[in-house]
Parts: structure tokens; sequence; C-alpha cells
């Protein structure tokens, strides 16, 4: 990565905030770094150069907001295509300077900002294996760091999830294996990934209206940006109900089978293979009706 010099003029004023009061999370300037997937040395180099406004002072505290975030990953993307930093400063300043490319910044924060509100979370060993016991072994961490649930900083590790390593904590507790948990989570994410890709489609989709390559009109900017916040968590509560759903399917054509024949048993009626016949023709009747609704 260049070097960046800390002589060229600095930013006028920080990127411009959506129009509608939206959530607010805040960094510190390492928190920041690690939600950004660049380092603290970078944000400051990136500061002295103008590229970055500076963060709000709150006594000796330096606090950053989602504006940075996205300032910061349009500058890690522009970098990854090739643009030096001397290119970037020269659009950021027309950024700063530019009407129509200032009230894009808001639809750069309602789009590339953070999704969660969860503030990243440092955890020592200890606490790793007070929380999860045994089951923390070398193996299982190192394939939590692998899946990104969990992150190395030094001897300590961090996650952004603190409410997953809680859950994962307390279904570690109920006896279920971590490296059978991590397995889950590596199977699943791929569907996800799809599933958010999806999702974010369709919010992004609100600019499909204009011009590929030219900018939305200033006065439909504050809208647009409106229309893009209140998609978001949508986009959220869709995935959980349809989450929520699969689960009841899945738990139904699993467990409800697994009890049934328990029961039978329990009651002095084995499962023999006209109840087992049964629960086949059952099973087949419940995935019959999933096509059909799927269809529909």
């Amino acid at each position: 990565m260049p070097n960046p010099s800390s002589s060229a003029p600095r930013a006028s004023a920080a990127p411009a905030q959506p129009a509608t009061t939206a959530p607010r999370n805040e960094y510190t300037v390492d928190e920041l770094a690690r939600v950004t997937d660049t380092t603290v040395r970078n944000v400051r180099a990136y500061q002295d150069r103008g590229l970055l406004a500076p963060p709000e002072k709150r006594g000796r505290v330096g606090v950053y907001d989602d504006t940075h975030v996205s300032r910061l990953k349009l500058i890690n993307h522009l970098l990854a295509r090739g643009y030096t930093l001397a290119n970037i400063q020269d659009l950021i300043k027309a950024v700063d300077e530019g009407h129509d490319l200032r009230s894009i910044l808001g639809l750069e924060t309602a789009i590339g900002g953070r999704w969660s509100r969860e503030r990243p979370r440092k955890y020592s060993l200890i606490e790793l294996l007070q929380m999860f016991g045994d089951k923390a072994s070398p193996s299982a961490l190192a394939k939590a760091v692998e899946l990104g649930v969990l992150e190395r900083d030094g001897l300590s590790f961090v996650s952004n999830s603190p409410s997953a390593i809680a859950a994962g904590a307390t279904m570690a507790r109920e006896g279920i294996p971590l490296a059978d948990l991590l397995d889950a989570v590596s199977i699943a994410r791929p569907h996800f990934n799809a599933i958010a890709k999806a999702l974010v489609d369709l919010v992004v989709r609100q600019l499909d209206r204009y011009e590929a390559d030219a900018l939305p009109p200033p006065a439909d900017v504050p809208e647009l940006v409106d229309a893009i916040w209140r998609l978001r968590p949508l986009a959220s509560v869709l995935v959980e109900g349809e989450m929520n759903r699969a689960l009841e399917e899945a738990s139904g054509d699993y467990l409800g089978d697994r009890v049934a024949a328990i029961m039978a048993t329990r009651l002095g009626h084995p499962a023999d293979g006209h109840h087992a016949h049964e629960r086949e023709r059952a099973a087949e009747k419940r995935g019959a009706a999933r096509k059909s609704k799927a269809k529909k």
C-alpha cells in the first residue's frame, strides 16, 4: 500500500449524513480498523492526507461512526481496483466540493454501512475456556478463526458478534460439541451468503431507476436514502421469518418422527414395519405439501 503523505489538503467536512435519522454505530480507532479490514496506521494516514474526516473528540478519545466506515470501505474498494491514493484523493476532493457527488454519500452510508449494531468484543483465552469449558480445544479455536467467528489479536481473540459467541457457549454447555457447531456454521454460510446477496440486491435495486453510470438527481437522494434505511431492517425480518419456518419444518420432520417412535415404544406398541411405513408416508406428504407451496 502506498505511504500516504501528510502534505495534501485536509477534507473540508465529514461525509454527509443520511437524510433520515438512522441508528448510529460508534467505534474507537481500533474498532474502526477492525470492522473495515484495515490498520490503525492507515486510518491515521488517511486522516492526515484528507481522505477521512477526523473523529469526534470526547475528552482524549476519538469517536468514529458509520460515515467513517463507509468512507474507508470506499477507499479500500478503489485501492483494490487499482486506483492510487492520489487518484482517490482527487475523487474525494470532488465528492467534498461537488453538490451532486456529496449527496451520494448518504447512499454510501445507507448501502455500505454496517447492518449490525453489535460492538466488537475482545476475549482472553481464559474467558473462552470459562465460557466453553474443555470444548474450546486448540483445533476448535483454529476452526473459529478460519471461519472468521473469532479473530486473533495477540494472545486474545476478538468477535464482531458477541451475541453469536454467547449463543454458541450456551449450546456447548447443553452438550452440543463445538466442532459440530462450527461445522454447521461452515455448511450454512454459503447459503446465508446467497440469501444476503439476494436481499441486498433487492435493497440496492432502488438505484435501478437511474442509469448505471449516472448519479441520482440531488432532489431524489433524500427520498432514496430514506427508502433504503426502511428496507434494511425489513430484509432482516424476512430472513428471520424464513429461518423460523425452515427450523419448524426441519424439527417437525426429524424430531416429530423420533418422538412418535419413542412414545409408541413406551406405550407398548413397538414401531414395527407398519408404523414405520405410516411414518414414511406422512413424511412424504409433508414433503409434497412443501413442494406444492414452493411452486405457488
